[in-house]
């Protein structure tokens, strides 16, 4: 057994790897006791302990309130986001579409419904349109979470200050939450749940807390899941602001005529004061208002470094102007009108974008709103309340001008030319001689004029008389046409049968309940004006009917074939070419040398019938030239009498300033009439059992006379009915 050598270290890893230095031993420091606070005692110690526990209890529950709420909020958010479309899904969100009129040659002149130009985003749109709504809106848009709380607690202050309470009046609401507004927190329109487009956007805007704090949450969500530029991308598409206009592409059209792209600082300028109050603050509405309102945007613009102080100087000093089209507001009524008679689910409840060509000439339209104030202004005493209703159409039908009222610079309002049913008055005489003419009378046969007493089965005995009260004894149907005679037209009427008038006059368009009685032929029933226009436009073709019309061509946006034409025109003929001729002739002596002097025009011919109603409620003009009919209606909304006003007045003084301004720059056309032939005897006919038969000429003077006073079984003389008699005075 081998024994270990004593005082010999064994052979270590030292003795190969060369000798270790040994570890230096780490230096603990003596700990430090912690000296104890000595507790204090009595009253004040009993407070400090009570009010650390406090505290602790405080921080404990703060902090776990904390953190629940904020995972609380975190998965709100995460919902709303979840929910969230693409942001290119949000920028149209109109419930219904648009219409765009424009007029015979292609220009818009009028918008309906909500008009959506097209999607204009941060990039494409203007820079000044950019910075201009950011600076009125929302200043620190691009630095917040979606809410302010600080621009909340600044509304709050003002709206407290100013005596409101806390949500009403200013929202301090940012872009975003103003654009979460506009989707409706997400809740999409629905027209079985609400009643209408309106009542939905009403609750929208509604400012409860629970909805505010509703609206600050999907604020957030859109911040996490939209970049800033998506979010303003919404907030430019879908902002109403005044005319119709939803999103500044359409706004910027409507107003200034071109893109949102195109607009310099003063323009973008106006259109983000539209933010505040777009009725209000809406050019075309008061222009000077919305000039002020954009002065005040320059003015932050400017202050937030967004234009140099002299490019904003050159904003104010050329502030932004309507284009023309905005300016003129040509067609209020006509526009009104088209989309009253076009297809319901095209015009007023479309929710499709739709084009509508229509009739409208808009320098007819021009020059037809310059005549009526012309007179208004120059012949009508200050203060009066009269109103006047002018159309102008082609001789097919074509509606060219319409004014619906002494106002032409409205939209909706009550529309006199179409929707008012007034008596027509002697302005209905035409129909009663077409009537006869198509039944062989001549313009040149005989009548007598002279008195005529009626007895109305149920009324008792009924006696017209004349404007003038006096009695022309025989006068020719062309006098007695001019001179606006009643008792001719009467008799005559009675002679061709009443319902042989009516069934002309209903023939050439004029639909409304026509009397039964005999004051039919003094124009006792009542008509609109566009009505009694067409009716004459049907004598000026040569006899056949015309249906009026304002709509040429309706499509969809982007299609390049159209869904509907027109639905009116020419239609059936009425009476014969000759018959149109004489009696065209007939009306022609009406204005040169009849009731209807004042209408007359210095370089052409022109024909027309005056009409006043029964103590001058309604005065009527209506005739045309070889080129144009033109119909004009004054009185007072609520019947009032007009003083001193029969249709060969005022009513042929503004049909003659509206055609001078028409025909201006069109060659002088001779009227299509027929002279008639001056011979003593002329074709009779009598109506026998509703039929009209051929009778030989008796080839005297009186020959219609003596046939009306057989039927009626009165005399040459005045007649001594055994009742009083009933006079009724229907003026010219």
């Amino acid at each position: 057994m081998v024994q270990k050598k004593r005082g010999k270290s064994p052979l270590v890893a030292e003795k190969r790897y060369g000798k270790v230095k040994p570890a230096k031993k780490k230096v603990v420091k003596p700990r430090k006791k912690r000296v104890a606070r000595k507790p204090l005692r009595g009253p004040i110690g009993w407070i400090v302990t009570l009010f650390r526990w406090v505290v602790r209890l405080i921080w404990g529950f703060t902090w776990r309130i904390g953190f629940v709420t904020a995972v609380i909020l975190g998965l709100a958010i995460t919902y709303f986001a979840l929910q969230l479309p693409e942001a290119n899904a949000l920028l149209d969100g109109r419930a219904r579409g648009s219409v765009t009129l424009m007029d015979r040659n292609g220009e818009v002149f009028a918008w309906r419904g909500d008009q959506f130009g097209g999607a204009i985003t941060a990039e494409t749109a203007s820079p000044h349109l950019k910075n201009a709504i950011v600076a009125t809106e929302d200043k620190r848009f691009y630095w917040h979470l979606g809410v302010s709380p600080r621009g909340i607690a600044s509304a709050v202050r003002i709206n407290l200050r100013e005596g409101r309470g806390p949500l009403s009046g200013h929202g301090g609401s940012t872009i975003t939450q103003q654009t979460a507004k506009l989707l409706c927190l997400g809740v999409p329109y629905d027209n079985k749940a609400w009643k209408s487009e309106k009542e939905y956007e009403a609750d929208c805007r509604r400012t409860t807390m629970w909805r505010k704090a509703k609206e600050a949450l999907f604020a957030m969500a859109m911040e996490v899941k939209y970049t800033k530029d998506d979010i303003l991308n919404i907030y430019m598409n879908r902002a109403f602001l005044g005319a119709g206009a939803r999103g500044f592409e359409a706004a910027s059209k409507r107003y200034f005529g071109k893109s949102g792209a195109d607009i310099n600082a003063a323009e973008a300028a106006m259109l983000a004061g539209l933010l505040k109050a777009p009725t209000r603050y809406a050019p075309t509405n008061n222009l000077q208002r919305s000039q002020e309102r954009a002065s005040v945007i320059i003015g932050l613009m400017a202050d937030q470094g967004y234009l140099s102080q002299k490019d904003a100087d050159i904003a104010r000093i050329a502030p932004a102007q309507l284009s023309e089209a905005a300016q003129a507001k040509a067609g209020g009524a006509f526009a009104d009108w088209v989309m009253d008679s076009g297809p319901e689910f095209f015009t007023r409840d479309t929710t499709e974008d739709v084009i509508i060509k229509t009739t409208l000439d808009r320098r007819l339209q021009a020059g037809a709103e310059e005549a009526l104030k012309y007179i208004f202004d120059n012949k009508v005493r200050e203060g009066s309340k009269a109103q006047a209703a002018i159309v102008v159409m082609s001789a097919d039908g074509a509606v060219r001008a319409m004014v619906g009222g002494r106002n032409t610079k409205v939209s909706g309002g009550f529309n006199r030319a179409t929707q008012a049913m007034r008596q027509t008055g002697s302005a209905f005489k035409p129909f009663v001689y077409a009537t006869a003419l198509e039944l062989g009378h001549s313009p040149n046969e005989m009548i007598i004029d002279a008195p005529l007493t009626i007895n109305i089965p149920g009324s008792g005995p009924w006696s017209p008389k004349n404007y003038t009260k006096e009695f022309k004894g025989a006068v020719t149907l062309t006098d007695a046409l001019k001179e606006s005679l009643n008792i001719p037209a009467v008799k005559l009427s009675e002679l061709v049968g009443r319902e042989n008038v009516r069934k002309v006059a209903s023939d050439f368009g004029i639909d409304s309940d026509l009397a039964a009685g005999p004051a039919l032929a003094l124009g006792a029933s009542e008509s609109t004006l566009i009505e009694m226009t067409g009716a004459y436009a049907g004598i000026l073709n040569g006899g056949s009917s015309v249906a009026p019309y304002g709509l040429v061509e309706l499509s969809l946006l982007g299609d390049s074939e159209p869904l509907m034409g027109s639905g009116g025109g020419i239609r059936e003929r009425v009476i014969r070419d000759e018959a149109a001729g004489k009696l065209i002739y007939m009306m022609e002596r009406v204005v040169s040398q009849g009731t209807g002097r004042r209408a007359a025009l210095p370089d052409r011919e022109a024909a027309g019938k005056t009409g006043t109603t029964q103590a001058a409620r309604d005065a009527w003009f209506i005739g045309f030239t070889a080129d144009y009919v033109a119909g004009v209606w004054m009185g007072y909304d609520d019947n009032t009498p007009l003083t001193g006003v029969t249709g060969g007045g005022l009513p042929a003084e503004i049909w003659h300033e509206v055609m001078v301004r028409v025909h201006e720059g069109l060659p002088s056309k001779p009227l299509p009439m027929i002279a008639p032939t001056p011979v003593r005897q002329q074709p009779q006919q009598q109506r026998r059992n509703g039929n009209f038969e051929p009778i030989p000429a008796d080839g005297v003077a009186d020959t219609v006379l003596q046939r009306v006073l057989r039927s009626l079984g009165g005399s040459n003389g005045p007649a001594t009915p055994r009742k009083q008699r009933k006079e009724v005075i229907i003026d010219r």
